[in-house]
């Protein structure tokens, strides 16, 4: 049986992607991946040269992850999907959680457990959140990765070319039903937080999560985002 899963990483620059793509070896390994794909906007030429090193695909497409993903999944080959973002760090026996799953639910999604880069209280803190609100209401974000087949995949519509919230847009139209926690974890990094300060940007993130489910569009959100 041939590798079943293609890992799409969408990407803005090369930046952090050494360590993402050091993780991924674990599913070469395992006979678990067939393929990465580097969904990439072209603004770093660094990322050309990365995906040539470590043998990967490289797919390039407007600035923008939901146009970028969308790319990327067109460009796929596998029966499966794994979207991993590129300052996102899979951790040990991730490709045997992700195996397991494949086998065990086939008909849903799969997300990790996610952690930060940082020891810090606030960050602990925040990561417990954000795995309560994947549980609780089927919300998991980009930062988690996203195991999906390809059938289910396209048939919920695949990713939309939204500039912000296309993976909130796209585990709503899965639904909680068909989403399941992997036995694995995902490490991505705080520097966002580091920067701004994990308050602000916690209650940022949870204000924009927010506003979008009350309807506001996310070119909208983008705007207000920027602002900032």
């Amino acid at each position: 049986m041939s590798a079943p899963i293609s890992v799409v990483v969408p990407v803005l620059g090369a930046e952090g992607l050494g360590p993402c793509l050091a993780a991924l070896a674990e599913g070469v390994l395992e006979g678990a991946v067939c393929e990465v794909i580097l969904a990439d906007a072209g603004l770093d030429p660094r990322v050309s040269e990365i995906a040539e090193a470590v043998g990967a695909a490289l797919v390039t497409a407007e600035k923008g992850r939901g146009r970028q993903l969308a790319a990327g999944a067109e460009a796929a080959r596998g029966a499966w999907l794994l979207v991993v973002h590129g300052d996102t760090v899979l951790g040990e026996g991730w490709a045997r959680a992700a195996l397991a799953h494949l086998h065990n639910a086939p008909r849903t999604a799969g997300y990790a457990r996610l952690a930060f880069d940082d020891t810090a209280v606030l960050a602990r803190l925040t990561a417990g959140w954000a795995n309560l609100r994947s549980a609780l209401f089927g919300l998991p974000y980009g930062d988690q990765g996203l195991l999906i087949s390809a059938a289910l995949y396209r048939e919920i519509g695949g990713y939309r070319p939204l500039p912000l919230m296309e993976d909130v847009d796209l585990v709503r139209r899965l639904g909680r039903a068909r989403l399941k926690p992997l036995a694995t974890l995902a490490t991505t990094s705080a520097e966002r937080y580091r920067r701004e300060g994990w308050l602000r940007r916690g209650g940022r993130n949870l204000g924009t999560l927010a506003l979008y489910l009350a309807g506001v569009s996310p070119e909208r959100l983008l705007r207000r985002y920027e602002r900032r």
